[in-house]
């Protein structure tokens, strides 16, 4: 694998793309740092002691830090992941997404550019949000100091403005990457804001007594639960097809034998994403007003690693799970285009034959994969609740499940560069 990645680097546009990559990925490692204007850093960093946790949580991972930084890239992808999430889940509800969804290449930019201008409609509603949060001192409870000095209408709006357009230039820099590097753009940039929480966490564990026993611990877990992602990303239900003969003028074609590759997991980690999301807006109320019976209650049974969360926790993965395949892979539109071209599964009829017995597949295996991505977002949760961690360690088995995912596509991508090239690829 290392003689295959020294090989990339030797190839001179392989390593214009690798090296354009990396570039735009210290970019906006680099945009997370710089404040926005108007915010007060070192206001900031003496609040930042009292905001780990909470609902919070997961968009300052996904902003790579950024977001209780006050940031230029504050709200990092997570405006552009909802939008994304959005459009999709419209498919369902408007025929018109649906539609253009059929049209192909054509189809598919109309419905990028939708989802470009709900992202930018996003960053300004939570961009919004937070600074006015932020300037109330409702995002950093208990901070003696604002973050604000000067909290006048026109700053505050001008910090709105900025972390906004900082939403479009991220927006602009994973097409980017998707264009002249390797490897999807939006997918490194996530990876590179939860790697760069990595170090951090792990630093904390250090830090606390019996660090060292903790830390060879969690590297432990971490270690075991990349193997399993790995396995089970790795996993697939082929269904036979077989393509039947047919004269097209003077020339026969057909007569090809292939598969249609079904992933245990084929809707990745947007279940947990979604569940984690629902979960931590009880979280996010009580906070408003912790002092209140209900909040109380919230904050006792919601608790990481009380046993009612865990167990709504698990449902929601697993509805999820089933509703977002649902979504993603159609039965019926995989059988008619088999039809079309004459192609049919062994043993069983074309049509709605062909549809049910894909609908029955999938979900057979999406029942083990939903179970798969429960277990792995809930070990490290309560792990890391009993070893009283949750400020501590800003990621769990969702960071975990996102990284290696995103590393194994890439992977992919540089080693079919690699073998389009003649040379050995990593996953020879």
């Amino acid at each position: 694998m290392l003689a295959a990645f020294a090989q990339a680097f030797r190839t001179p546009d392989l390593r214009r793309k690798l090296l354009f990559t990396l570039a735009i990925m210290a970019i906006f490692r680099f945009g997370s740092f710089v404040p926005a204007p108007g915010v007060d850093y070192g206001n900031v960093q003496q609040c930042l002691a009292g905001a780990e946790g909470g609902f919070l949580t997961m968009m300052n991972m996904f902003s790579g830090g950024g977001l209780l930084q006050l940031s230029v890239f504050a709200l990092g992808i997570m405006p552009y992941i909802t939008a994304s999430i959005i459009v999709q889940l419209m498919r369902v509800v408007i025929p018109r997404f649906e539609d253009l969804h059929k049209e192909g290449h054509a189809g598919q930019q109309k419905l990028t550019q939708y989802t470009r201008y709900l992202t930018i409609f996003l960053g300004v509603l939570q961009s919004t949000v937070m600074v006015t949060t932020a300037a109330n001192g409702l995002m950093f409870a208990g901070c003696p100091v604002n973050p604000f000095p000067n909290s006048s209408p026109l700053t505050l709006l001008l910090t709105i403005l900025t972390m906004t357009a900082g939403t479009g230039l991220i927006m602009w820099l994973g097409e980017l990457i998707t264009e002249r590097g390797i490897g999807n753009g939006m997918s490194l940039l996530i990876f590179t804001s939860i790697a760069a929480s990595f170090p951090t966490g792990l630093g904390r564990v250090l830090a606390l007594e019996s660090g060292i026993a903790k830390f060879l611990l969690i590297v432990a877990v971490i270690l075991v639960i990349t193997l399993a992602v790995v396995f089970v990303e790795q996993c697939q239900r082929r269904i036979p097809v077989q393509y039947a003969k047919r004269m097209v003028g003077r020339r026969l074609y057909g007569g090809s034998s292939t598969y249609i590759p079904m992933k245990i997991n084929l809707s990745g980690v947007i279940p947990v994403i979604f569940a984690s999301s629902i979960m931590q807006l009880p979280m996010m109320f009580q906070s408003f007003k912790p002092d209140s019976a209900w909040a109380q209650w919230f904050s006792h049974y919601f608790n990481p690693g009380h046993p009612l969360r865990i167990t709504i926790y698990t449902l929601l993965i697993i509805f999820f799970a089933f509703f977002y395949t649902a979504i993603t892979f159609n039965p019926e539109e995989t059988a008619d285009n088999m039809k079309r071209y004459g192609g049919f599964i062994p043993g069983i009829r074309a049509g709605k034959p062909t549809a049910d017995y894909l609908n029955y597949v999938m979900n057979r295996i999406t029942a083990p994969g939903a179970l798969y991505l429960a277990v792995v977002a809930l070990i490290p949760e309560i792990l890391f609740a009993v070893m009283h961690l949750q400020g501590a360690m800003p990621w769990g088995g969702t960071s975990i499940m996102i990284m290696v995912g995103v590393a194994l596509q890439t992977v992919k991508d540089i080693d079919s560069q690699l073998q389009q090239r003649h040379y050995e690829g990593f996953l020879s």
